[in-house]
């Protein structure tokens, strides 16, 4: 499957989160993440990620899921962050 994740933590679990993310997906944007994914490995990362936020906070996690990537069309305006991990 293919998702695109964004996370809005208290900026002492940020960095662990951003860690945590790129272990699975595609940096885009901050805390903006993409990619293709199994469902055994969404689910442990969904795990992990959720021994990091703090449920007694504003902290949270958004996914939204897609089946395929068949009708998803990826447009940036602008600097793609996602070009320039691809070079390092």
């Amino acid at each position: 499957m293919f998702i695109i994740l964004y996370y809005d933590v208290n900026a002492k679990r940020c960095q662990k989160m951003l860690k945590r993310c790129r272990k699975y997906l595609q940096w885009v944007q901050n805390s903006v993440f993409e990619g293709e994914i199994s469902e055994a490995n969404y689910e442990k990362m969904i795990y992990e990620l959720k021994t990091i936020i703090k449920k007694d906070s504003n902290d949270s996690i958004v996914v939204y899921k897609f089946r395929t990537t068949k009708y998803f069309i990826r447009k940036v305006y602008g600097s793609d962050k996602k070009d320039e991990i691809d070079f390092i």
